[in-house]
C-alpha cells in the first residue's frame, strides 16, 4: 500500500501531533492515583484495605458528566472556550501532582485522599475538553487516525507515569519521583499554547437548558428509554471483572515476589506493547467482524485472560510465566477497549459530544472506582487465586447484557 504525499501530510499536520501531544498530557495522571500510587503506598506499608478504599478518589472520573455542561457553556477570558479551561485544568492539576509529592501515604492518608480528589477531579476535566477538542478540530474523515494517536499517546504517558515511576522509585524517593511528574504535566500544557481553537460557530449552547438537558433528550429519544437502559448498563459492566482485577495488579507482583524493576519491565513496557499490539489487532477485526461480535470475543478473552492471573500465584516469581499472563491480559484488554470506544463514539451526537461522550466515559469509569473500592479487602479476605477468578465471573453480567442489546436491536 503505498502512501501519497496528501496522506503524510495529513498524518504529520499540527492537528494530529496535537492529538498525539494531548493524549500525553491526558494519559500522564491516571496512574498518579492508581497503580503508582498503590506501589508508593505499599512501600510505606499501608494496609491492603486503605490501597483499595483509594479507588474512590477516582470518583471524579465517574461523575465528569455533571459539569462537563459548564464547560460547554462557558468561555474563560482568555485562550478561548476549549484551550482556556485546558490551560487552566493542566496548571492546576500540575500544582496537585506536586502536593501529592509533599504528603507521606502511611502517616498522612486523609490529607493525601483528598489531594487525590483535587488531582483526579483536574484530571477529568482536562479530559473533557480534550475529548471535545478533538471531535470539534478535526474533520469526520480525520477522526479515526486522530483517536489513534490520541490514544497512543495517552498509552505512552501511562508508560511514563507507570514504568518510568516504578524504575526511578528503586533510584529516588517516591517524594522526589511525584515533583518530576508534577513538572512532566506542566511541560505537557505547552501544545495548549500552540493549538489553535476550534471554530464551530452555531453548535454553541446559548443556555444553561441547552447545555445541560439537550444532550440527554437527544440520546433517550433516539434509543427509546427501555434500549438506553440496557445499553447504559452494559457499559457500566462491561470491564467490571477487569477493572476490579487491575485494581490489585501492582500489590499482588509485589506480594509474590517481583521487584519494582521487574514489573516495570515486564508488567508495565512489555505489557504496553502487548496493549497497542491489542489495540491494532482489535482495529483490524473490528473492520473485519463489526463492533457487536468483536465486544462479544473480545469480552470473553477479557474474562479468560483475568483468570490466568491465578497461574501466578502457584508460580510465584516467575518472569516467563508472568509475561505470558501479561501479554495475553493486555493485548485482549487492548481488543476489548478498541471495540468498547468504537461503540461509545457510535452512540455520540455530533450535536452534543462533550456531553454525551463524558456521560458514557463517565459509566465505563463506575467499575474503576466505586466497584473496585473494596477489592483490597476481598483479595485479602478470599486470597489471590480465588479473587482473581472471581474478577473472571463478574465479566459475565456484561455479556449477557450485550446479548439482550444485540437482541433487541436486530
Amino acid at each position: 500500500m503505498s502512501i501519497n504525499r496528501s496522506m503524510l501530510k495529513q498524518v504529520f499536520s499540527l492537528r494530529m501531533v496535537i492529538a498525539l501531544l494531548m493524549g500525553f498530557a491526558a494519559g500522564l495522571p491516571l496512574l498518579m492515583t492508581k497503580g503508582t500510587l498503590q506501589a508508593w503506598m505499599t512501600d510505606e506499608g499501608v494496609d491492603l484495605t486503605v490501597i483499595g478504599l483509594f479507588a474512590l478518589v477516582g470518583l471524579p472520573y465517574t461523575l465528569k458528566f455533571l459539569w462537563a455542561p459548564l464547560l460547554d457553556r462557558f468561555t474563560p477570558v482568555f485562550l478561548g472556550r476549549r484551550r482556556g479551561w485546558l490551560l487552566a485544568a493542566q496548571l492546576l492539576l500540575s500544582l496537585a501532582i506536586f502536593g501529592m509529592s509533599l504528603v507521606n501515604p502511611s502517616s498522612s492518608a486523609l490529607i493525601l485522599a483528598v489531594i487525590c480528589l483535587l488531582v483526579t477531579f483536574f484530571s477529568a476535566s482536562q479530559d473533557i475538553v480534550i475529548d471535545a477538542y478533538r471531535r470539534e478540530s478535526l474533520a469526520d474523515e480525520e477522526l479515526g487516525l486522530g483517536s489513534t494517536l490520541y490514544v497512543y499517546g495517552y498509552r505512552v504517558a501511562m508508560l511514563v507515569s507507570g514504568a518510568g515511576a516504578l524504575w526511578l522509585a528503586d533510584h529516588l524517593t517516591w517524594s522526589a519521583v511525584y515533583m518530576l511528574l508534577a513538572v512532566t504535566m506542566l511541560i505537557s500544557a505547552i501544545p495548549t499554547l500552540i493549538a489553535r481553537e476550534p471554530q464551530i460557530g452555531k453548535m454553541l449552547p446559548t443556555s444553561m437548558k441547552e447545555a445541560v438537558l439537550e444532550p440527554f433528550v437527544e440520546f433517550f429519544k433516539r434509543s427509546g428509554v427501555g434500549s438506553a437502559v440496557v445499553i447504559l448498563a452494559f457499559i457500566l459492566c462491561y470491564k467490571l471483572g477487569d477493572a476490579m482485577a487491575s485494581q490489585m495488579f501492582t500489590p499482588f507482583y509485589l506480594d509474590i515476589g517481583f521487584t519494582k524493576s521487574q514489573i516495570a519491565a515486564v508488567a508495565k513496557a512489555f505489557g504496553m506493547a502487548s496493549l497497542f499490539g491489542g489495540f491494532f489487532v482489535g482495529g483490524i477485526l473490528i473492520l473485519k467482524i463489526g463492533i457487536n461480535i468483536a465486544l462479544w470475543v473480545f469480552g470473553i478473552l477479557q474474562a479468560i485472560s483475568t483468570a490466568c492471573f491465578a497461574l501466578l500465584v502457584y508460580s510465584g516469581a516467575h518472569i516467563p510465566t508472568l509475561s505470558f499472563v501479561i501479554a495475553f491480559e493486555n493485548l485482549s484488554s487492548g481488543m476489548g477497549t478498541a471495540a468498547f470506544i468504537a461503540f461509545m463514539a457510535r452512540l455520540c451526537d455530533k450535536r452534543y459530544t462533550a456531553t454525551q461522550y463524558a456521560l458514557l466515559t463517565s459509566l465505563m469509569a463506575v467499575p474503576m472506582t466505586v466497584m473496585s473500592a473494596p477489592t483490597g479487602f476481598l483479595a485479602k479476605n478470599l486470597g489471590w487465586s480465588t479473587f482473581f477468578i472471581g474478577c473472571a465471573i463478574i465479566a459475565l453480567p456484561g455479556l449477557i447484557l450485550l446479548k439482550k442489546m444485540t437482541t433487541e436491536n436486530r
